[in-house]
């Protein structure tokens, strides 16, 4: 275990700390951890460790909480990774296909990308047929949308990762 330092009761600067950081990487981890265990992973005691959370919460660092599901576990044995090309890349036609593409569940990633295509979604479906009938149904039905350019993916080798702080870290040292 750490050695106990309750210097980062000390009021907040503007950027991050070692403490932060190290908040940052043990809820990457496991955000199911009590402030308790939290506080003697990272060598402060609880109160400071609680201040610091909260902070980072507001400063939105820290946007969420959620539990990590097994996709296949739940039926949704697709992945498909799919390239959008747009009719016109105009700022209206494209604030309108982007809204149209954030309200459809089946997409749990969409980047606007650089090269060919506009956007690159991530889209899960039960299977391949039920893929096939949402991206006719759905997909192509959306407003400004010229073509799609479908991947699927055969296996996960990595996914869900932490975000790497190594960064971080040199900054401070």
């Amino acid at each position: 275990m750490p050695p106990r330092d309750d210097a980062g009761d000390e009021p907040h600067g503007p950027g991050l700390d070692r403490y932060d950081i190290a908040i940052l990487d043990e809820l990457q981890r496991d955000a199911r951890l009590s402030n308790a265990e939290l506080a003697s992973r990272i060598g402060l005691s609880a109160a400071p460790t609680w201040r610091r959370v909260k902070w980072l919460e507001q400063q939105g660092y820290i946007t969420g909480y959620r539990a990590e599901i097994d996709r296949r576990r739940i039926g949704l044995g697709v992945l498909a990774f799919v390239r959008v090309d747009a009719e016109r890349n105009n700022a209206d036609a494209t604030l309108v296909l982007e809204n149209a593409i954030r309200a459809l569940p089946e997409v749990v990633s969409c980047h606007y990308i650089s090269g060919a295509g506009t956007f690159e979604l991530q889209v899960l479906a039960t299977d391949l047929d039920a893929y096939s009938r949402w991206a006719h149904d759905t997909l192509f039905k959306l407003p400004n949308v010229k073509d799609l350019h479908t991947s699927f993916s055969l296996g996960e080798v990595k996914a869900g990762a932490a975000w790497p702080l190594g960064h971080l870290r040199r900054q401070r040292g």
